[in-house]
């Protein structure tokens, strides 16, 4: 028997995993009241906000994946919010920028998660507004222990924080882990959207609870935050903006078909890995090798060189992916793979952004490797399941709105001012996110919902596990266990935008003879922690009606729950 941190959870009720136990837990509570895999994740979802303020927030953006038994079809969540109506190209350049700053309001976006939220709980939940929200409410005011990492960004990101005076108001000094935290004033702001939105059904308290926010206090909130404070966003942003549905972009790989995000996500690059790597022995290669590692990595240079030089809202921008996911396209492209490792970005054309040096340094900007996001995956006994991906909305990326309780999100940074770039910023257009959920099927099936934090890497080490649990025959907990890896070969998607052309960082569980062939290969190996590359969480469902679950140690916060 292999030793895994944790069982693979296995039942016939319902399953929830997320990167906090306390999402997982609020998940698994609607489901025990009667709820479905959608109620369940709003409530995982309203609670990540609160227990995890340094990786997502209501300010912030949504992407999900899933499959409604009632529909019978895989369906993508677009709640990543545009960019507002006052954000130009021009308007950067007339401030002496070269790019999107990775902290403030200048680089906020319509926040999309609520509006998100809400579209899944009405169409497809059966719960109220006021049961989700309950739990999300009580740890805002009652209180949460705080996980090790609030702390630890609070104190990295203090002299940010102390200039903007109600996120030193509500953070500071920074919490010891397992200190009790309250957010009043966020509870107050859902408590009021609560009261004011009861009465009549389900869904007309639904749409009432949408149009306080985006049409409403909330709104009204952030315009005048805004505006004070030398924002772009304003009311008719919020009004004019809806969360939509739209069908997934799919891959067939051995014997699954694995569905995405569109193009206004980088969830494509996933797939575009799986076509390229199926054309290689990667049974084997055995999944801890140099050369499974070195092809992997050599993939995802070539996948990710065209996220950059392609990918965009595609409202806007013409993507090409059904070139770009064709068999003929993989085999070209899998010619590039040689025996050494390229320092060169290769895209198959499209344009590269132009390389920005010299972007002063910025506290709070970005989002850190190991992850300023969550994740949660729900499965259910009707047969539905469920994969979102939630981020933005920080506490150290942009001031506190005193009036809410929360601050805005910065996914703008993503933009490039280039204005002949696919993912050049323009008023109303999505930026290109590195928010990635995913679901597999099987024979047209629902199997398999899972995701991660991580910014650039998400769609690195989701592969990962889903190669050692599809090519390899590993179950998910050993799946999330497997030692990772990435590269951070192409240019970052956050503030200021650096790449670092060779770097290959590999967790220390590596064989340093393993280490030792990827540099000869001509990789730039660095060793990092044992347990510090993913937060990989996931859940599925097999044929009979089995369930089961998965979620990750690393960072000791992620928890699956299940019967």
């Amino acid at each position: 028997m292999t030793f895994t941190t944790r069982p693979e959870l296995r039942g016939t009720f319902g399953m929830v995993a997320s990167t906090h136990w306390l999402g997982s837990a609020a998940g698994m509570a609607m489901l025990e009241r009667g709820g479905n895999a959608f109620d369940a994740a709003v409530a995982t979802g309203l609670v990540l906000q609160v227990v995890e303020p340094h990786l997502n927030g209501p300010g912030g953006d949504l992407p999900a994946v899933f499959w409604s038994v009632d529909r019978g079809e895989p369906l993508v969540l677009c709640a990543q919010g545009p960019a507002p109506r006052a954000a130009t190209i021009e308007r950067f350049r007339d401030l002496g920028l070269d790019l999107v700053p990775g902290t403030g309001l200048l680089a906020a976006c319509v926040p999309g998660a609520f509006g998100g939220w809400m579209l899944l709980l009405r169409e497809f939940g059966t719960m109220r507004l006021a049961d989700v929200v309950e739990l999300a409410i009580g740890y805002a005011e009652h209180g949460y222990p705080a996980v090790p990492g609030i702390g630890l960004t609070i104190a990295s990101a203090e002299a940010q924080l102390r200039e903007w005076p109600a996120s030193a108001a509500l953070y500071l000094p920074a919490p010891a882990a397992g200190t009790l935290m309250r957010n009043p004033q966020l509870a107050a702001t859902y408590r009021r959207i609560v009261d004011e939105s009861a009465g009549g059904g389900r869904e007309e308290e639904i749409d009432r609870a949408r149009e306080l926010w985006y049409r409403g206090f909330v709104a009204e909130a952030f315009d005048e935050f805004s505006a004070a404070n030398g924002g772009l966003l304003a009311g008719p942003d919020l009004a004019e903006w809806e969360a939509t549905l739209e069908a997934p972009v799919t891959l067939d790989f051995r014997g699954t078909t694995v569905c995405k995000a569109g193009p206004w996500s980088q969830g494509p690059v996933f797939l575009q890995q799986l076509a390229l790597l199926d054309g290689f022995d990667l049974e084997a290669m055995g999944p801890g090798s140099a050369e499974y590692v070195h092809t992997v990595v050599e993939c995802a240079k070539l996948a990710f060189a065209d996220r950059e030089a392609f990918y965009g809202d595609p409202a806007f921008v013409d993507v090409p992916l059904e070139r770009l996911l064709s068999s003929a396209y993989a085999d070209e492209r899998r010619g590039l793979v040689s025996a050494q490792a390229s320092l060169e970005l290769r895209p198959g054309g499209g344009r590269l952004p132009a390389p920005v040096e010299g972007a002063p340094s910025l506290i709070g900007a970005g989002e850190p490797t190991r992850g300023d996001t969550v994740h949660v995956d729900v499965v259910d006994r009707f047969g539905n399941v469920f994969s979102a991906t939630p981020s933005g909305g920080w506490l150290q990326s942009s001031p506190t709105i005193p009036a809410l309780g929360f601050p805005l999100g910065t996914r703008a940074q993503m933009f490039w001012l280039d204005p002949e770039h696919p993912n050049a910023l323009a008023p109303g257009k999505r930026p290109r996110t590195t928010l990635s959920p995913s679901l597999a099927l099987r024979d047209g099936e629902p199997y398999l919902a899972f995701g991660t934090p991580g910014g650039d890497q998400q769609d690195q080490w989701t592969l990962t596990f889903f190669l050692a649990h599809t090519v390899h025959g590993l179950d998910l907990q050993a799946s999330i266990d497997a030692p990772s890896f990435h590269t951070t070969h192409f240019a970052s998607s956050f503030y200021p935008r650096t790449a670092e052309p060779g770097v290959v960082d590999v967790e220390a569980r590596f064989d340093p003879e393993v280490v030792q062939d990827l540099e000869r290969r001509g990789h730039d190996v660095r060793v990092l922690p044992e347990w510090s590359l993913g937060r990989v969480s996931a859940a599925g469902r097999e044929p009979g009606g089995i369930l089961k679950a998965a979620a990750n140690p690393r960072g000791m916060q992620g928890y699956a729950v299940g019967r």
